[in-house]
């Protein structure tokens, strides 16, 4: 069950904007507008994280933020300000930048419409959305954009147009172990129907101050481990499992069929996880008892489909080796 190797990117990570429409009990990441934190980035400050991104040999820039900002009141006077009328068009003019810089943009701007995914498939070389949970659960009340039906929507539209994507579930939110199988579930029918989910994320929930599950217990590695080794039963082998080492130690879940650590950045923290810091590549090595190979944040088997634009194809052609995964860097 353990893979030959584990792959990990060298990123960046790009927090948008701490504005949300959702307020899940668990998230420590959203403000309101108003609050001193509440920002959206600029350009200027976006195009500064690029560019020591490109210097330390990043090559993904992750695009997080919260999801349909332009429903919260005043969020729009702030777009406007920087001359758009969205926060996609925005996204857009970004991933521009950073291809231009020489970063490719994987982004995870909560749930798209179709006509949305058309506008920024063609300046991102992978997108992603945590489906999260299929269950029906307390931490996600009154929060539109968390209702399955329509993340599953999203990321069935994302692979209607082939673009290659990121998912996952987060353990340990009030769902229940037959939630994350038929999670796990309808994860694998939307790859079997389409082929582009190139990873699944299994992600422990950490217990945030000032949220309102601060005092929940995180789930123990056993119960990780039981998660990991349930989804790689269930999901295709071509379809890898990502845990992330900045929240649990990955070796035992590595030794249970996970074969990716996610994003590393020399320059930025886990602005979601800001309390847990990424390891190094050296301690990340040390991590695992296999090797470690790096990849672009387009997974090997789509650089090798081409399912990728013109407007990316020049610098993944710069970025990536015969194989796909990342040119060595030193």
């Amino acid at each position: 069950m353990r893979p030959p190797f584990v792959t990990f990117s060298r990123n960046v990570f790009i927090p948008l904007t701490n504005v949300c429409r959702n307020k899940c009990a668990y998230c420590g990441f959203r403000r309101d507008i108003g609050h001193p934190e509440a920002k959206l980035l600029s350009l200027a400050e976006v195009e500064d994280i690029l560019s020591r991104g490109a210097r330390a040999g990043c090559s993904e820039a992750l695009f997080t933020f919260g999801e349909r900002p332009e429903e919260v009141e005043g969020f729009k006077e702030w777009l406007l300000e920087l001359g758009h009328e969205t926060i996609v068009d925005y996204l857009a003019e970004l991933c521009r930048l950073s291809l231009g810089i020489g970063l490719l943009p994987h982004s995870n701007p909560g749930i798209l419409g179709k006509y949305e995914l058309e506008k920024l498939k063609p300046y991102n070389a992978s997108m992603g959305l945590m489906l999260e949970t299929v269950g029906i659960i307390e931490a996600h009340e009154g929060c539109a954009g968390k209702i399955p039906e329509a993340r599953i929507k999203t990321i069935e539209n994302a692979g209607e147009l082939k673009i290659p994507f990121t998912t996952g579930i987060l353990v340990g939110i009030g769902e229940t172990w037959d939630d994350r199988v038929r999670s796990i579930q309808t994860i694998r029918d939307l790859h079997e129907k389409f082929g582009h989910i190139q990873e699944v994320i299994i992600q422990n929930f950490i217990p945030k101050t000032g949220t309102k599950m601060n005092s929940k217990p995180a789930p123990g590695i056993n119960e990780m481990k039981e998660t990991v080794s349930m989804a790689r039963r269930i999901l295709p082998d071509d379809v890898a499992i990502q845990v992330s080492p900045n929240l649990i130690h990955p070796k035992e879940l590595v030794r249970c069929g996970a074969s990716d650590l996610g994003g590393i950045s020399p320059e930025t923290i886990d602005y979601i996880n800001p309390e847990s810091p990424w390891p190094n590549i050296t301690e990340l090595q040390s991590m695992v008892d296999i090797p470690l190979r790096e990849r672009l944040p387009i997974y090997p088997a789509y650089v090798k489909k081409k399912w990728y634009s013109s407007e990316i194809a020049p610098l993944i052609r710069t970025l990536s080796d015969a194989e796909g995964f990342r040119k060595t860097y030193k």
